[in-house]
C-alpha cells in the first residue's frame, strides 16, 4: 500500500541534520574482515573530519542480510579503537541522526521513495524480474513499460497488493555533471543510465538508494568511497536533485592492488589489518603505511604519527593512480617504529613474544628486550632468536672456528680454559666487569677482543647468530649457567 505523504515528518526530518562543519562517516558492512582497502577508506575518512575540526560517524550499513557476518561488528569497533580512529556518533555511541544501523532506519526508506515518485523522478515497478536483476539494476529497461504508468492507476495496483519495487527514473535526454575531488568534473549521458532499483519487493532499500537518504539525513559533508562507486555517482547525483538537497564533496578513491593487475582480495589470501597484526606489524606502522597508499604529503619524509597526519592531511595530495600494496615496504616501515620506540614500550609489545620462547623464572625480559629492539623488523621474529636461552642447544664444535675473528678450535679452547677461572673469581656479574675480564684476556694475549668474544658467545650461546654479544648474553645467562654452559664448550673442544 502506497505510504501518505506526511510534510510536516519531512520538515521534522531536515530540522534535524547539523549544519555548518564538516561531517564524514565511514560505513561499513559487517563481513568480519577489515581489508587494507577499507581501512584506508576509514583512515582518510577520519583524517578529512579531524583536519578540518569535523564530526566522524561510523555506520553499519547492514541491510544485505545474506553478507552478514556473526561478530564482524565487534572486529570493526576493534579495529577503529585500535588504530585510534575514535567516531563521534555511532551504534555505541548514539548522536542527534540516529539509529546509525541501516536495519534500524528500514522504516524511513519508504517514505522518501514514496516522496521521490510524487516529485516524478521514480515509478513504481511491476515487471517480474529475478531478485538479482532488481540488486543490480543490471538489464535493459529503456522500453520498461511501467514507467509511462498513470501514477494514480500505479498506486491502486498497489493499494491491491500486486507486489512492486520501485524504480528511479532517470531522464532520457541529457546529460548529468558531477564533480569528484580527486577525479574533478566527470560527464555521463542519462542516455547510458539505467533505472536502478530503489525499494525492492520485500520493502528494504538497495545498498545506493539507502546510502543516499542516510548521508543526507546525517549531514555528511564528504562521501569517501572507492572508485568503483564512480559509475554510480551520476545516479546519487539525480537522486539528490530529485529531492532538492545538496550534493556532499565526492572523493573516490582509486583501489589498492596486490600488483600492477589484481585488487588485492580476501580470495587471493591477501591480509587484512588483524592479519597484519598477528604477523608482528604494531598498529601505528600499519596505520603510517595505508595513509601513504595513493596519499602523498609532499617531500621526502615518510614517518608520520596519526596525530601528525591529522594536521597535515589534504584531499589535493590523494592519487587518481591506483597504489601497490608492497609487503616489503610496510616491513621496512614497521622496523622503523620498532627501533623509534622507548624501551620501555618496546619491552612492554615484545613480552608476550619473548615468553614463547623464555620460560624459565628469574629472566631478565627487558633486558632481553634491549637486546633485541635493533635488531628486529617483525614481532613474530623474536621467538625463534631466542630459543638458546631456556636451554642450550645441541651444536657442533665447528662453529667455534670463525675466518674473522682468527678462532679456530686450539685458541677457543685456550680461551675457555681461562675465561672461566676469571669469571668465577669477579667480584660482581654485570656488563663492565664481565667485559673487562675478556678485554683483560685479550690484551695479556695480544689478540684481538673478537678472538676472546666469539668462543665465549658461541660456548654461552651455542648459535653463531644472536642477538646481543658474548658481554649482554653471559650476563643474562647468569654466572652459573654461563659458567656450566663455558664447560660444556670447552669439553666439546679437549
Amino acid at each position: 500500500m502506497p505510504e501518505a505523504i506526511d510534510s510536516k515528518w519531512f520538515e521534522e526530518m531536515e530540522a534535524r541534520i547539523p549544519h555548518g562543519k564538516v561531517r564524514t562517516r565511514f560505513a561499513p558492512s559487517p563481513t568480519g574482515y577489515m581489508h587494507v582497502g577499507n581501512l584506508r577508506t576509514a583512515l582518510y575518512t577520519w583524517l578529512i573530519a579531524r583536519h578540518a575540526d569535523g564530526t566522524f560517524i561510523l555506520r553499519i550499513e547492514d541491510t544485505d542480510q545474506g553478507r552478514l557476518v556473526e561478530g564482524a561488528v565487534d572486529v570493526i569497533y576493534k579495529t577503529l579503537s585500535e588504530c585510534g580512529l575514535t567516531h563521534d556518533e555511532g551504534p555505541d555511541l548514539g548522536g542527534p541522526v540516529g539509529p546509525y544501523i541501516q536495519t534500524e532506519r528500514r522504516g524511513l526508506y519508504g517514505k522518501y521513495a514514496e516522496l521521490l515518485i510524487r516529485r516524478g523522478h521514480a515509478y513504481r515497478c511491476f515487471c517480474e524480474k529475478a531478485e538479482s536483476e532488481e540488486d543490480s539494476g543490471d538489464f535493459a529497461r529503456r522500453d520498461d513499460p511501467c514507467r509511462a504508468l498513470d501514477p494514480e492507476e500505479a498506486d491502486r495496483r498497489a493499494a491491491a497488493g500486486e507486489p512492486y519495487v520501485i524504480r528511479q527514473k532517470v531522464p532520457h535526454e541529457g546529460e548529468t555533471v558531477f564533480h569528484d575531488e580527486i577525479f574533478g568534473d566527470i560527464r555521463v549521458e542519462n542516455s547510458t543510465l539505467d533505472d536502478q532499483v530503489l525499494m525492492k519487493r520485500d520493502g528494504l532499500p538497495t545498498y545506493n538508494f539507502a546510502n543516499v537518504i542516510d548521508d543526507h539525513l546525517m549531514g555528511i559533508t564528504h562521501v569517501v568511497r572507492g572508485s568503483e562507486y564512480l559509475s554510480s555517482a551520476p545516479k546519487y547525483n539525480l537522486l539528490y536533485e530529485g529531492f532538492g538537497w545538496e550534493i556532499p564533496k565526492y572523493v573516490h578513491c582509486s583501489p589498492v592492488m596486490r600488483d600492477q593487475h589484481n585488487k588485492m582480495s580476501k580470495r587471493h589470501g591477501d591480509p587484512s589489518y588483524e592479519d597484519l597484526i598477528a604477523q608482528g606489524y604494531l598498529t601505528d606502522a600499519v596505520i603510517n603505511y595505508v595513509a601513504l597508499l595513493g596519499w602523498s604529503p609532499g617531500g621526502e619524509r615518510e614517518i608520520y604519527s596519526l596525530s601528525e597526519l591529522k594536521d597535515i592531511f589534504s584531499i589535493s595530495g590523494v592519487s587518481k593512480s591506483p597504489a601497490i600494496f608492497d609487503i616489503e615496504k610496510l616491513r621496512y616501515f614497521n622496523a622503523e617504529y620498532i627501533r623509534a620506540m622507548p624501551p620501555e614500550d618496546f619491552a612492554r609489545v615484545a613480552e608476550p613474544y619473548i615468553r614463547q620462547a623464555v620460560h624459565k623464572e628469574g629472566m631478565d625480559l627487558a633486558a632481553i628486550a634491549g637486546l633485541l629492539q635493533q635488531r628486529t623488523e617483525l614481532l613474530t621474529e623474536i621467538p625463534e632468536k631466542l630459543d638458546f636461552f631456556d636451554e642450550l642447544p645441541e651444536y657442533d664444535a665447528e662453529l667455534f672456528t670463525h675466518k674473522k675473528s682468527k678462532s679456530d678450535a686450539e685458541s677457543s679452547r685456550q680461551v675457555l680454559e681461562r675465561i672461566i677461572p676469571a669469571f668465577e673469581a669477579l667480584p660482581d656479574w654485570d656488563d663492565e666487569t664481565i667485559l673487562q675480564a675478556m678485554t683483560a684476556l685479550a690484551e695479556e694475549w695480544g689478540v684481538k677482543n673478537a678472538k676472546v668474544m666469539w668462543p665465549v658467545r658461541i660456548a654461552a650461546a651455542g648459535k653463531a647468530v644472536t642477538p646481543g654479544g658474548a658481554v649482554e648474553i653471559c650476563r643474562i645467562l647468569g654466572r652459573e649457567e654461563t659458567l656450566r654452559r663455558l664447560r660444556i664448550g670447552l669439553s666439546k673442544l679437549q
